[in-house]
């Protein structure tokens, strides 16, 4: 009929049988009753939207299949089989042999197909999509019986000829593990970070170049790389005396070698390139190895002898002594601790040894422990400041926070006392007394303490900061009187408290005649 054949030239698909039978029942309806039939049926018109529906639908369909990445680490689909779109098992010879020749006619094939196309009828009749990723990069290879084979494992099957190619390194990093590299070449790929064997340089000659080629490049680490490589093929002798004409070289050598803690090694080159005083130093230095402290008392007696320099000679002369000392009274003070009968180790027991410890921290050990003892003991801090020429003001600096410690304030007080030579006393600080009060409040010092050294500072400006953050009330006070500046008074009354002693203070001075203020 004539609206039969207008639905199938609109629509470009065949009608059925059931279509074209319910049509001629219904040729004798209206007009009307034909319209609400056609558009209350399943069946519609051709419309320019249907490309879009399907090219979604295609999309959609991609997107499914890139989903599968996602699946492949189950353990649930181990029995699943998997294939390529023409329907060949996943990882097969035959499937690798249309996957390699498949590629190069894909593109060709499927726009002839596109132009022979004349529907969407199905999803089946769309061609293959051109991709650098084929669906096998989805899927792994599982060892288990039972699953499929993964495509390296499918090529290795085949001794004689490969189907499919690798799908690893790119071809032209292949020359990564070549030996055929020049000395430079071989430089420049070890700055790289690149592998690169060295054993292919036999020659000495050879060796120097790469050696040179390295000095070269100003790269420290393939410097050092070409240097162990040198030191582990070559004997001490020729690597010495080709490294003595070669600064640069051999300056990474001895740096690398302190690094690793070669010293047999370090001495050998200090003792072949004569330099005695680096020579005698890097054997100073092997007594940090040395746990006992005997032992280490002995090889430091042995290093006194060495060609150090006159400063240097000193140093070692004195850490040999404070040693020696530190061993004597270690044995001593551990007795008498364990003994129970000395009232400051009993009040205060030790909490580490001596041994080993800074020349300071001895020095504070022993004000702790014997500040009151003679000068002529060895655990004596007297004695310590006079044997290793200790200034004053380090002296007066350790013994001011060991004694503060102990809360010792008679001791602190007689530390800076001195006489005249009339006998009258003074107050003398080496370190200045801002820092005095620093130290004693630190160790939470009385506040009657802290104002007799507060006063003792000389700057006025810094006495009044002092005194107002040590709340040093007396101090402050006073301060402003001998400056005569009422408005600071005023502004520091506000900071004491309400009804205190010092309130009262500052109201006396505030309404005093006697006193004219310059404010």
């Amino acid at each position: 009929t004539t609206t039969g054949l207008i639905l199938f030239f609109q629509s470009g698909r065949p009608l059925g049988a059931g279509v074209r039978l319910g049509m001629g029942l219904r040729m004798n309806r209206t007009k009307g009753d034909e319209e609400e039939y056609w558009n209350s049926s399943k069946f519609k018109a051709f419309t320019f939207d249907d490309e879009d529906d399907e090219l979604s639908q295609l999309k959609e369909s991609k997107r499914a299949v890139n989903s599968l990445r996602d699946f492949v680490d189950d353990d649930d689909d181990d029995d699943l089989e998997r294939v390529s779109w023409s329907g060949e098992p996943v990882g097969s010879i035959s499937w690798s042999i249309k996957e390699t020749a498949g590629n190069s006619s894909s593109s060709h094939e499927g726009r002839e197909q596109l132009k022979s196309r004349n529907s969407f009828s199905s999803y089946a009749q769309l061609p293959k999509p051109t991709s650098t990723y084929s669906l096998s990069s989805f899927f792994r290879g599982r060892t288990r019986p039972g699953s499929f084979q993964s495509l390296s494992d499918a090529l290795s099957d085949t001794p004689a000829k490969s189907y499919a190619p690798e799908l690893g390194r790119p071809k032209g990093e292949y020359r990564d593990y070549s030996n055929d590299w020049s000395p430079s070449d071989t430089v420049r790929r070890l700055r790289k970070g690149k592998v690169c064997s060295l054993e292919r340089f036999r020659s000495l000659q050879d060796k120097l170049q790469l050696l040179e080629e390295a000095v070269s490049m100003h790269d420290g680490n393939v410097i050092t790389a070409v240097l162990i490589f040198l030191k582990r093929t070559l004997s001490k002798e020729i690597l010495f005396r080709e490294l003595e004409v070669r600064q640069v070289a051999l300056r990474h050598l001895i740096h690398f070698l302190k690094e690793i803690g070669d010293q047999k090694l370090l001495l050998d080159l200090f003792r072949f390139l004569d330099r005695t005083e680096e020579l005698a130093l890097s054997h100073y230095r092997e007594h940090l190895n040395i746990q006992d402290p005997d032992k280490r008392k002995e090889f430091l007696k042995t290093c006194i002898g060495l060609p150090f320099s006159a400063e240097d000679s000193a140093h070692i002369q004195d850490h040999y002594t404070l040693l020696e000392r530190q061993i004597i009274i270690e044995a001593n003070d551990r007795h008498l601790e364990s003994a129970g009968q000395t009232e400051i180790f009993r009040k205060h027991p030790r909490k580490a040894s001596i041994l080993n410890m800074p020349l300071v921290t001895t020095l504070f050990y022993s004000c702790f422990y014997h500040y009151t003892e003679a000068e002529g003991t060895f655990s004596s801090p007297v004695n310590l400041k006079k044997t290793f020429k200790i200034p004053d003001k380090q002296y007066v600096l350790t013994a001011l926070a060991a004694r503060a410690k102990l809360r010792a304030w008679n001791d602190v007080d007689a530390l800076f006392t001195t006489k005249n030579w009339l006998g009258y006393t003074k107050k003398r600080a080496p370190i200045g007394f801002h820092r005095v009060v620093e130290i004693l409040h630190k160790n939470n010092a009385p506040v009657q303490i802290l104002q007799e050294y507060v006063n003792l500072v000389e700057d006025v400006d810094t006495k009044l900061n002092l005194a107002t953050k040590f709340k040093c009330h007396d101090v402050v006070i006073d301060t402003c009187r001998d400056l005569k500046d009422r408005q600071q008074l005023l502004a520091y009354r506000s900071k004491v408290d309400k009804g205190s002693a010092e309130e009262e203070k500052i109201d006396a001075l505030l309404s005093s005649s006697q006193i004219r203020w310059k404010n």
